[in-house]
């Protein structure tokens, strides 16, 4: 499959689909559980992802190949870079050579760690020989991706003396800092975030339990994006729990103002169609960038105008993803505009192009993000296979709820 074209025959979309443990969980889990054995992990993600975690982790290689998986490049450098008399090359695809790590690099390096760059200063491939780390307090910059600071909490409490992390200027992502603590705390490891700073204590081994991952919440918008610009829509998800850790959840409230009701029904998350749809949202997604492709391409499928702001992140991701946002919702006939850290779109006027073939850059988000405006026109979705990096099931699941996939595109 590399391109398909998806139709919607009767706007109509009933049905129940699965959605595998949050990427986010999965991976901050992996890395616990490798330094803390005695943890058995349920309802994993079935991601690209995830998959590249566990083969890192598992794999007795010097060099290790993580693709496009960012979150798996940053976790695994902390990993690598405290683990006594490891000896790793670490590197990925091109896009991955061209993302920044510097930041977490150099915190790495603060507190005695050896890593050095193969190719280009601050960008991997990274040659890292593992140490002990006694050090017990590092300060790194809060501002560019959460990933980098969680990276740190994971490997904390292994080390002699914990960590104490101070996180210089404004936070982002606050939610995944708090996912992290609160998934320590779950295993048994004192951790607090507090302030500015976070505060781990050592913990040589953990009682043996069994952990649950939630579904993941990212992977929910595109089926209330769906809802959203479906005419008729009773769709159900699971498994989902009112007081999730992830910072997607806000997904409930921000949908009740683009018409999608959503309802905790045991384990099931139930969502159907309001007629509640304001005409114009302003949201600050500092705390939840990842939605925010599917926040913009729902706003323009319903006519809505939207400012969004807090995504200066989305810059370093798969692909710069506000640029590509601008250019293929453009060639559907969008007004919009972006800045360094924002995005800007007026209400649709005419009607939405139709047989768009929509780019993807690489970027899963990219590809489902579009993929619901098959309720209101045939689109084109390219490179449509990339959504195997978080939903691997996402094609199968969009045939279920009636959406027609022609793949000889």
């Amino acid at each position: 499959m590399s391109s398909i074209r998806l139709t919607h025959a009767s706007q109509a979309l009933k049905g129940n689909c699965q959605i595998t443990g949050s990427k986010s969980e999965s991976n901050r889990l992996l890395i616990l559980q490798a330094l803390f054995p005695t943890l058995v992990l349920d309802n994993l993600s079935n991601s690209d992802d995830t998959q590249a975690m566990r083969r890192g982790l598992s794999s007795s290689d010097q060099t290790i190949d993580i693709g496009h998986a960012g979150t798996t490049m940053r976790f695994l450098t902390s990993y690598f870079a405290t683990t006594p008399s490891v000896e790793k090359v670490l590197t990925g695809s091109k896009r991955m050579q061209e993302r920044p790590i510097k930041l977490l690099v150099d915190a790495l390096r603060s507190i005695g760690a050896v890593v050095d760059y193969v190719k280009n200063e601050g960008y991997p491939p990274l040659r890292i020989l593992g140490k002990a780390i006694s050090t017990t307090r590092v300060s790194l910059a809060a501002h560019v991706s959460s990933q980098y600071i969680t990276s740190l909490m994971l490997v904390a409490p292994k080390l002699p003396n914990g960590l104490e992390i101070v996180l210089a200027g404004e936070i982002t992502s606050v939610p995944y800092i708090n996912m992290t603590c609160a998934l320590l705390q779950r295993v048994g490891i004192d951790a607090t975030f507090s302030g500015h700073s976070i505060r781990i204590l050592p913990q040589q081994r953990i009682d043996a339990k069994t952990l649950t991952v939630e579904s993941d919440w990212s992977s929910a918008s595109y089926h209330f994006s769906m809802v959203a610009l479906a005419q008729l829509a009773d769709v159900s998800i699971n498994s989902y729990v009112p007081n999730s850790l992830q910072g997607d959840s806000v997904l409930v409230d921000i949908y009740a103002q683009l018409g999608v009701t959503a309802t905790f029904v045991g384990h099931k998350l139930q969502l159907t169609k309001s007629d509640k749809v304001q005409s114009h949202i302003t949201l600050d997604l500092i705390k939840a960038p990842d939605i925010a492709q599917t926040i913009a391409v729902t706003c323009y499928g319903l006519g809505v105008s939207c400012n969004l702001t807090g995504l200066h992140t989305l810059k370093i991701k798969e692909t710069d993803r506000l640029v590509a946002l601008q250019t293929e919702l453009t060639k559907l006939g969008a007004n919009i505009r972006i800045t360094e850290d924002s995005l800007h779109l007026d209400a649709r006027k005419g009607d939405i192009v139709a047989d768009v073939a929509i780019d993807t850059y690489h970027d899963h988000r990219m590809a489902m993000a579009f993929a619901p405006l098959a309720l209101s026109v045939p689109i084109v979705i390219n490179d449509a296979d990339v959504v195997s990096k978080s939903y691997p099931s996402f094609w199968d699941d969009l045939i279920s709820l009636g959406f027609f996939i022609d793949s000889n595109k």
